[in-house]
């Protein structure tokens, strides 16, 4: 999902890192804020947390972890539970990528290789979890920012169960 532009709304400044392409992914390995980066026919080279491409040093891992607590806090709010989302960096392009050591707590993929490292994970949430979530990842109001928790829309229940699981009381 590509999550809505903050500053048409008037919440800050606007970013030049929003012109970059972003979204969520969702599904029983957990919640993903993938950040695309287009670099092209240049050569990329990774070592840690810096990214240089053709003698220059965008700030991709520091957006892409900047936009996975930006979903992290929206989504947590919007469901009154700790929703940890996992920043991921993808590059898009034909050069050659060169990595010299990983970033911490970013997982860094080209674009042919997203698909295999978001189910690599494993199941660590339920793919009813994982439904719900993407509920609320749509629901326009998890984006705004607004002041208040939309009531009805959704209903968490403890121990995985849902609405339909619970049992009628005996009388």
């Amino acid at each position: 999902m590509d999550w809505p532009r903050t500053d048409a709304l008037g919440y800050y400044e606007p970013d030049p890192a929003d012109d970059r392409a972003g979204f969520l992914a969702i599904g029983p390995g957990g919640v993903y804020a993938v950040t695309v980066a287009d670099h092209g026919r240049a050569r990329v080279l990774i070592a840690g947390d810096v990214v240089q491409i053709n003698g220059k040093r965008p700030q991709y891992i520091a957006e892409a972890r900047r936009e996975a607590r930006r979903a992290s806090k929206a989504l947590s709010a919007a469901v009154g539970l700790s929703v940890p989302v996992t920043p991921v960096l993808t590059f898009v392009g034909s050069g050659v990528i060169s990595v010299h050591g990983l970033p911490k707590e970013v997982l860094v993929a080209t674009d042919k290789e997203l698909d295999r490292l978001l189910i690599a994970g494993g199941a660590r949430i339920s793919p009813a979890t994982a439904g719900k979530l993407s509920a609320v990842a749509n629901h326009p109001a998890t984006w705004a920012n607004a002041p208040y928790r939309p009531a009805g829309d959704y209903r968490w229940h403890a121990d995985g169960q849902t609405a339909a699981d619970k049992r009628t009381a005996r009388r």
